[in-house]
């Protein structure tokens, strides 16, 4: 059975959850491989609307969900979600949720770490979540991570906490803070232990054994390609590899497992926080966008910069991905242009560039070069079909297939589940 892996292929934000949520529906294990809580789907489904940062999206209907060994796990923002979705009605059990026993964990100091750096970072800042993404990372890394394994072994942590206080009371004594209270630390772990450990098992084995049964594997990216620690706008990203190859280091199972790689694009461009954006639009066009789109970040509700759609960056993210088709979502937002924009080159110190180099300063000067499209004055907003959708809008998607040099699986017309022009199902064998 074919297996689908789901990226962001610009800075996160494309719409992925609703995307995830159909596919998800169809089928048999949903898997996050990487990131944290600083992830952010939003899934509509019928009357009801669901916020997920850390659960897969397969767990709202039942599918059964695992969170992988790439992840870093808060534990206690984890407890807080799946209490908030069992209060919507979701139930979560063991038999349809599972934690990777060898995930790293988020902990409070990673916290304090990540707030004390951006408040120190002046005009450096990243524009993180706030949420000890990057500081968990760096432990782990770092081979100091405390893991969701040793929450069965906690008596036995004490050179494990050596290792880990050593470095973060330095970094904390040059903020002007007090050492880690290792104590309150243990005590925290101790009350959180129970919670964990009755999802905790080796998410290898059993992605392994389901994968010989002939399950259909969904593969749940979070953030987007732009915001990978290698191949993103560094130092503006984050602090996981977001493209598809990171399914097999971040779940157990081989680089043959990715199958059908779906790259989520949105019909325009939109970033959250900080860094180079060569589309950004700071005028009125800019803020239309904003408010058709209701570009809003669900993690953090920050406001969401936004542009045109610049093919140099999809086409890139899409070749380092290996994107076999795109989700084009959002085209509604485009609805009543006049005219609209796509960015097909670079002009970079006098030269025209086909791609985003990857120097900060060089992607700071680089400036877009647009071709103008007419726009229509249609609706696309609920479109099922080709046939539903304006001529002018047809050509503009024909022109971005053209220009990322990958074709479209389906265009999303709402966040309606059922809102969607599927043009080749990622599912099938």
């Amino acid at each position: 059975m074919a297996n689908v892996t789901v990226i962001g292929a610009q800075w996160g934000d494309e719409g992925k959850g609703k995307i995830v949520d159909w596919l998800a529906s169809r089928a048999d294990v949903v898997v996050r491989f990487q990131g944290g809580h600083n992830a952010g789907h939003t899934l509509v489904v019928g009357d009801t609307t669901y916020k997920l940062s850390l659960l897969p999206s397969g767990i709202v209907t039942g599918t059964l969900s695992l969170i992988g060994n790439g992840v870093v796990l808060d534990p206690w923002a984890l407890k807080a979600e799946l209490e908030r979705l069992e209060g919507q009605g979701v139930s979560i059990t063991p038999a349809n949720f599972g934690i990777a026993d060898n995930c790293p964990l988020i902990l409070p100091l990673h916290r304090d770490l990540d707030g004390l750096r951006e408040a120190a970072a002046g005009k450096g800042k990243i524009g993180t979540t706030g949420r000890g993404i990057g500081p968990a990372y760096e432990d782990k890394v770092g081979r100091r991570a405390i893991r969701v394994c040793d929450l069965a072994h906690l008596d036995e942590l004490d050179p494990q906490l050596d290792r880990l206080c050593a470095h973060h009371d330095a970094l904390r004594a040059g903020f002007g803070e007090p050492p880690v209270d290792r104590a309150a630390l243990l005590e925290d772990l101790r009350g959180i232990a129970p919670f964990v450990q009755q999802f905790a098992q080796p998410v290898w084995k059993r992605l392994r054994d389901v994968r010989k049964e002939g399950a259909k594997i969904l593969f749940e990216g979070a953030q987007g390609v732009l915001l990978d620690v290698d191949h993103g706008t560094y130092p503006f990203v984050t602090s996981s590899n977001t493209v598809s190859g990171t399914v097999a280091s971040g779940s157990g199972l081989g680089p043959n497992s990715a199958g059908f790689v779906l790259g989520i694009v949105k019909a325009y461009t939109t970033r959250v926080g900080s860094g180079p954006f060569p589309t950004e639009l700071e005028d009125e066009t800019g803020e239309e966008l904003g408010r058709k789109g209701h570009e809003f970040g669900t993690v953090t509700a920050r406001k969401r910069r936004c542009g045109w759609f610049d093919a140099v960056l999809v086409r890139q993210s899409c070749a380092i991905s290996g994107v076999t088709g795109i989700a084009l979502t959002k085209l509604d937002v485009l609805d009543g242009f006049e005219t609209i924009k796509i960015c097909t080159g670079y002009r970079l110190d006098g030269d025209v560039i086909d791609y985003l180099p990857s120097h900060a300063a060089e992607q700071a000067r680089v400036e877009p070069v647009y071709e103008e499209i007419e726009g229509w004055s249609e609706t696309t907003a609920g479109a099922r079909s080709w046939a539903e959708l304006p001529a002018q809008a047809i050509k503009y998607i024909r022109r971005i297939e053209e220009l990322i040099e990958c074709p479209v699986a389906s265009v999303s017309t709402s966040p309606e589940r059922d809102d969607t022009i599927l043009v080749r199902d990622p599912f099938a064998d």
